[in-house]
């Protein structure tokens, strides 16, 4: 029951987190009220799972910013691994 229980609480989030990432990456395509409160709470959230794969890649030599894709996979990284660890 124990893991039936930890195993959809990790599942919802980790969709969570990938969600926050979507709506992230769309609202860099859109133009936006970055002090709106609901895209504040969204950069909020989503900057500590992306600043460091924005420190390793600055956007300003591809001009690009690759850090969401690396996002996506370190998540899915985790995911798997904790994943495999309850089975």
């Amino acid at each position: 029951m124990v893991y039936v229980i930890l195993t959809k609480f990790f599942d919802l989030f980790f969709q969570a987190l990938y969600l926050l990432l979507i709506i992230r990456v769309v609202l860099s395509w859109i133009p936006h009220n970055d002090s709106h409160p609901i895209v504040e709470k969204i950069y909020v959230l989503s900057d500590p799972l992306l600043k460091p794969f924005q420190n390793i890649i600055p956007t300003w030599r591809i001009g690009i910013d690759l850090s969401p894709i690396f996002a996506f996979l370190a998540i899915g990284i985790i995911k798997k691994l904790i994943f495999t660890l309850l089975l």
